[in-house]
C-alpha cells in the first residue's frame, strides 16, 4: 500500500485536457454541477461511485481505477483511527 497516495480530485485537476478547461466546463462534461467538480478538485470530496463512472468515460479508465484511488487515500488517511480502535477478536469455527 502506497504511504501517502494522491487525493483522485488531484489526478482530475492536474490531467485535464485541454489543459485550460475551466471547472465550469468541465462540469458540463461530465454532467455535473459546477460545485462538486470543484469540491472533488479541490480535494474536499470523495470519488463516489457514479463519480467513477463518469470519470472512466471521460478519461477512458475504468470505475475500479478511480475507486481504488479513492480507497487508498482513504485508508492513508485513516491509519491513525485503527490504533485507536480496540476490538476483542471473534473466533469462527
Amino acid at each position: 500500500a502506497m504511504k501517502n497516495p494522491v487525493h483522485p480530485g488531484a489526478i482530475v485537476r492536474e490531467d485535464a485536457e485541454p489543459p485550460d478547461l475551466s471547472v465550469t466546463e468541465g462540469a458540463k462534461r461530465l454532467g455535473i454541477g459546477r460545485q462538486t467538480l470543484s469540491n472533488l478538485v479541490n480535494e474536499k470530496a470523495s470519488i463516489s461511485i457514479e463519480m467513477a463512472y463518469r470519470l472512466s468515460k471521460a478519461f477512458g479508465s475504468t470505475p475500479e481505477t478511480w475507486l481504488g484511488m479513492q480507497m487508498a487515500f482513504d485508508l492513508a488517511q485513516s491509519r491513525d483511527l485503527e490504533r485507536t480502535i480496540k476490538v476483542k477478536r471473534i473466533e469462527t469455527a
